[in-house]
């Protein structure tokens, strides 16, 4: 209805709240922001603490060095390792560490080696830094692990809302808190204080994306949608982050994303009034009983497993180019672009496909493909050579993804009660599980054996676990509901009938809905 005397803007508002396209919209924008933060951080962070560490703890020892050659050590500031615009200067290297000129003897043994020209010194600090990269980053995904059972929880207690509200406020503080800090510590909290605010937003916009679209079909293609919301926010995120850190500064990324999750912000207040508490009519199935589920355990597995070989390429493969590659600053998050956009290509096919060809199907296929696509990473000699692997996993993932997000919802309302929280919970604590277990572990395994041997072991793990998919394809039914379910494979079942009504959105009072009956 058009807005006018009659029908004022407000009152046209107020209809289309109980559009699910709306709120497939909100869901969109808040994975959005909470991926451009999760990923922009990715090529600035490796830099920001060699530049901020390693050469400032040599630049502060080059006054008290002492020998001949004072214009040498003047200059090291100048021309250090990272310079403004992320290029690596070799006449600096010679001098980061050693007392002595540049033109040391090559047959010294006190003179450091000098790299190849362009690629940065301190190789012992960068593999040292491997394993505190890979600690930052699981921070996120430890902590929202450790809330995201919690948040399910509460969202069965109170509705969607409240959760996807909370969600924005504390990623708006982390967002700004990143622009802001300094040191090691202080991007630590901010990291893990993001895992929080992201807990709420996953948990709740993909149970609200259940609720509201009942239709199995229909299910699928939403979340599709949604997770190419997710796929963008992966796409801009880690090329945005190094161009901007490159070209403007450290803060002015995430400056842009707080000002955008106040966008976010006011998008959920005119959509989803999160004011109001709005409990499932409904009791939930209980956490416990559903981990006991081995068809949910194998949907979580795929989950987990195909989206930790990302997370463990997110710590190490900058580090790896930087010493094998020389590769500018810049690089370090474009090498991400490839996998980036196949992912956003996968989830939006897939998204209506796998229902067609059998999620079951394109899970285990998407499993496979990541595998032989993380084996092929080490063998790229530059940039261009990750083009495709990195694109084939990105493809892949999003085959999973897809896959595996409605038939977690699919599960549940064929052998449980048909409450989404704590099941979207799950989903989201074995995605963070990948996102904890692979960078924390990643840093101390290149260190150990190799960047190519890590490649080999998640490589060979996922093709591995692919067969496993199989469980997936025709999973039965509880006897109970087996009288509501069509006699089709349940696999192909369009739709089925849910325990309650499906109700406005967001749900309104029951107050109105009785004089609505009246009239």
């Amino acid at each position: 209805v058009p807005p006018g005397p009659e029908h004022p803007p407000w009152h046209c508002l107020a209809q289309g709240r109980g559009s699910p396209r709306l709120v497939l919209v909100v869901v969109f924008v808040a994975l959005l922001l909470d991926n451009m933060l999760l990923t922009v951080v990715v090529p600035i962070v490796p830099t920001f603490l060699y530049t901020t560490e390693y050469e400032g703890a040599n630049d502060s020892l080059a006054p008290a060095q002492t020998g001949a050659a004072p214009p040498v050590s003047k200059a090291a500031p100048s021309s250090s390792l990272f310079s403004r615009r992320g290029h690596f200067d070799n006449s600096s290297v010679t001098v980061l560490g050693s007392g002595s000129p540049p033109e040391v003897p090559n047959g010294t043994e006190s003179s450091p080696p000098v790299p190849p020209r362009g690629c940065p010194g301190g190789d012992e600090f960068l593999t040292k830094e491997n394993v505190r990269v890979g600690l930052l980053f699981a921070s996120k995904a430890l902590v929202q692990l450790l809330v995201n059972p919690s948040v399910g929880a509460l969202t069965n207690r109170i509705g969607y809302h409240i959760p996807m509200f909370i969600g924005f406020t504390i990623m708006f503080l982390s967002t700004v808190m990143f622009a802001f800090s300094g040191t090691y510590t202080l991007l630590f909290i901010a990291r893990a204080l993001q895992g929080v605010g992201s807990s709420f937003s996953s948990v709740a916009g993909l149970g609200m994306l259940a609720s509201v679209y009942p239709d199995d079909c229909e299910r699928g293609s939403a979340m599709g949608i949604a997770l190419g919301g997710l796929a963008l926010g992966v796409l801009i995120g880690a090329p945005f982050g190094s161009i901007m850190y490159e070209f403007v500064g450290k803060s002015s990324p995430f400056l842009v994303l707080a000002f955008l999750a106040l966008l976010d912000g006011a998008l959920q207040l005119c959509i989803l009034q999160p004011s109001r508490i709005c409990p499932e009519s409904t009791k939930a199935t209980p956490m416990f009983t559903l981990l006991r589920d081995p068809y949910i355990l194998a949907a979580a597995g795929a989950l987990c497993f195909s989206n930790m070989g990302v997370a463990m390429l997110e710590p190490t493969l900058p580090i790896w180019m930087m010493q094998t590659m020389c590769s500018p600053q810049w690089q370090l998050g474009m090498a991400f672009l490839p996998a980036s956009i196949s992912y956003l290509i996968g989830t939006n096919l897939f998204g209506i496909l796998a229902n067609k060809m059998g999620r079951w199907l394109c899970s285990m296929i998407g499993m496979a493909v990541v595998g032989v696509s993380l084996l092929c990473v080490p063998l790229a000699k530059n940039i261009y050579g990750l083009i495709g692997p990195n694109a084939g996993l990105g493809f892949a993932i999003g085959m999973v993804d897809s896959s595996m997000m409605p038939i977690m919802g699919y599960l549940v309302d064929l052998r449980h009660t048909s409450v989404y929280g704590t099941v979207y919970a799950i989903a989201d604590v074995a995605f963070c599980m990948g996102f904890a277990i692979g960078p924390s572990t990643a840093g101390a395994i290149v260190r150990a054996i190799g960047f190519p041997w890590l490649m080999v072991i998640i490589g060979v793990t996922n093709l591995a676990y692919a067969p496993l998919c199989w469980a997936l394809r025709s999973p039965p039914a509880r006897e109970e509901k087996m009288a509501i379910l069509s006699q089709e494979s349940p696999m192909q079942t369009k739709s089925y009938t849910r325990q309650k009504p499906l109700q406005e959105f967001p749900l309104v009072d029951n107050s109105d809905v009785e004089d609505k009956n009246v009239e």
